[in-house]
């Protein structure tokens, strides 16, 4: 996906017709993203990244950038009247649980789910986990995070620490989910924006092109400006 950074590749193909087998490409797509998503993983727990330098499309908020200018940019991205398809962020007033997504996504494809646990003044890890089509892959999105935490290696307790409790919230179905990518047309996406539990809705152009664009997400506790969480206190046993 998708996906501060890319946080991991986006898959554009539409189910397989065939029996539901994922074609190679989009295999290694999806491959990719899971090698993007472990690379950037391991950042989070160190330190948050700096805006990237390369000129890209991005979904989401730049940090330190002004949450209620978000907002305003993302409705505006909505505005227009043509049919093509959009890949867009979707953001939650509140985080919800992975069983909740395919209602919370309007129906539309879900290509990426953003995870993160949050825990007071702990700085835990985003983590953006490509999805192919079909409800199931968003709905098991948490394990998939989990997996992705459990796989690290850490040189410090309190990483370690972050780590543990993240693979542990996630296994047991916490309502963690920041937000998700779908791809719609205007029209559905701004229907979407309306629906209750939806705070924002950003589209990107309708040439952006998969794998290509930054996501970086809205977290539901985020006000003000967008900064980094504070990372001083305990971390939770479980």
């Amino acid at each position: 996906m998708p996906p501060e950074r890319t946080d991991a590749a986006t898959d554009t193909d539409d189910d397989d017709p065939d029996g539901g087998r994922i074609p190679l490409r989009n295999a290694a797509v999806l491959a990719l993203a899971a090698i993007g998503a472990v690379i950037l993983l391991v950042v989070a727990f160190r330190a948050p990244p700096p805006a990237s330098a390369v000129a890209t499309d991005r979904l989401g908020p730049a940090p330190g950038e002004r949450v209620e200018q978000y907002l305003v940019d993302a409705r505006d991205s909505l505005a227009g009247d043509d049919a093509d398809q959009h890949w867009a962020l979707v953001s939650f007033t509140e985080y919800r649980t992975p069983p909740a997504l395919p209602a919370a996504a309007g129906g539309l494809r879900i290509s990426g789910v953003i995870q993160h646990v949050p825990v007071d003044r702990v700085q835990t890890p985003v983590i953006t986990v490509a999805t192919p089509g079909g409800d199931e892959p968003a709905v098991k999105s948490a394990e998939a995070a989990a997996g992705l935490v459990a796989a690290q290696q850490f040189h410090d307790q309190r990483s370690a620490d972050i780590a543990r409790v993240t693979e542990s919230r996630l296994r047991a179905g916490c309502a963690c989910t920041a937000g998700v990518v779908v791809r719609g047309t205007l029209p559905q996406l701004r229907d979407l924006a309306t629906q209750p539990g939806v705070r924002a809705v950003q589209a990107l152009p309708d040439d952006a092109v998969a794998g290509r664009f930054a996501v970086s997400p809205l977290l539901p506790g985020s006000s003000d400006t967008v900064t980094p969480s504070p990372d001083d206190g305990p971390v939770p046993a479980e």
